[in-house]
């Protein structure tokens, strides 16, 4: 485990726990589960599989968007975690995934499902790379600069 010379806290949390992390996990399985749905339905042409991924980045666009809210106040808010490089190029990769998962969800719900299996699917996958890139970066804000982390007690 990395030494770390000063925790970094975080102003959106609640008794010390900061929201961001508690409030993401959610959305991302949803994102993340979008693309095998997208690969089910692709297979099958079953609808339920094209409904299910409906929902999911539904679910994962709305979450993911409420989430960032609180990743949003401790950014601007919290001085520590503005001047790092790492906590900047993390948002910046989470709003393009976001962005991608929102037009996602408004194609699925405004489109038929023959219609938009390939765009649904291609945007599922960059949305996929993304929240990997993404995860990894809020990792090393966690791990390696300890932010929202108590390591004083």
């Amino acid at each position: 485990m990395a030494e770390y010379r000063d925790t970094i806290h975080s102003r959106a949390a609640i008794g010390g726990h900061p929201l961001h992390p508690m409030l993401i996990h959610f959305p991302v399985a949803a994102l993340t589960g979008l693309l095998p749905v997208d690969l089910a339905y692709l297979w099958t042409l079953d609808e339920f599989w094209w409904r299910a991924g409906l929902w999911l980045s539904g679910v994962g666009a709305l979450g993911g968007w409420v989430a960032s809210i609180f990743g949003l106040i401790d950014l601007i808010s919290v001085r520590q975690i503005r001047l790092k490089i790492t906590a900047w190029c993390h948002a910046i990769l989470a709003v393009m995934m976001l962005s991608l998962a929102s037009l996602n969800w408004v194609l699925r719900y405004h489109d038929e499902a023959v219609s938009m299996q390939y765009w649904a699917l291609y945007l599922s996958a960059i949305t996929a790379a993304l929240i990997a890139l993404a995860a990894y970066l809020g990792g090393r804000l966690v791990y390696e600069h300890a932010v929202g982390v108590d390591v004083e007690h």
